[in-house]
């Protein structure tokens, strides 16, 4: 379903913008961190930790005593660089409880004389964690949860968008709900800003839900791409928020 090629191309965007996710991932640290200080706990639950780019591994060891990294696939660079951290547990877990697995079920069949009419039948599990995970970090992961998943569906149905935006709303409530029962801290990007070449620019959402009122927060921009890779030229950045809940 194209989770492999999209993890892949993460790291390849990050060289490829030659230190201009800097910012980014140093603000990430550095409010995990601030959060860590805050909450002290023994245990921390990173959900989508992918290449650890923003998140402070090192750092946290020394102030907690266990790290469970949560993800659907683990680079195998990420598996080798924690192998031998014996506090550093790695699970591969989808963070929807199972909603992949339900999209492909539906759709796996479907080509274009039998193309998915609708969603609406799809329903959006809870995901559970069965283990005590102390403090959870949703690590840039809230407005990703979905992502794929429709890029996946729209190749294999003929659902109109408002019908895609109202599946981004309820996967992103269900995820919030999760991270409401626990002790949380929130990494998400919630619109991005494209710069055209001719100076338009144009916002695109990315978050479709409310976030709850934390205990502290931060904002930034992020320099998503500005090299002009991924908008043959155009300058992209993404508005990013914090949340200790």
């Amino acid at each position: 379903m194209g989770y492999y090629a999209y993890q892949n191309g993460l790291i390849y965007n990050d060289l490829n913008q030659e230190g201009g996710w800097d910012s980014h991932l140093t603000s990430c640290r550095r409010f995990i961190l601030r959060a860590l200080e805050y909450y002290k706990p023994e245990k921390v639950t990173v959900l989508g930790s992918g290449w650890l780019l923003e998140l402070p591994l090192a750092e946290m060891l020394e102030k907690t005593d266990r790290i469970f990294l949560v993800d659907i696939i683990h680079p195998p660079e990420v598996v080798k660089q924690t192998g031998s951290l014996k506090n550093v547990i790695i699970i591969e877990q989808d963070i929807t409880g199972g909603l992949i697995e339900k999209v492909w079920n539906t759709t796996r069949n479907r080509t274009f004389f039998n193309k998915l009419k609708s969603l609406e039948s799809v329903n959006i599990p809870d995901y559970v964690i069965d283990f005590d995970p102390g403090l959870i970090i949703s690590l840039n992961i809230l407005t990703q949860l979905e992502s794929q998943l429709i890029n996946y569906v729209k190749k294999r149905s003929d659902i109109r968008e408002e019908e895609f935006s109202l599946f981004r709303r309820r996967i992103q409530e269900k995820h919030i709900d999760f991270l409401r029962k626990h002790r949380s801290v929130l990494i998400t990007d919630y619109e991005e800003v494209v710069t055209k070449k001719n100076g338009q620019i144009a916002t695109i959402p990315t978050l479709f839900v409310e976030l709850p009122n934390g205990l502290f927060s931060e904002e930034w921009t992020w320099d998503f791409d500005l090299k002009g890779i991924d908008y043959y030229n155009s300058r992209s950045v993404i508005k990013v928020i914090s949340v200790a809940l």
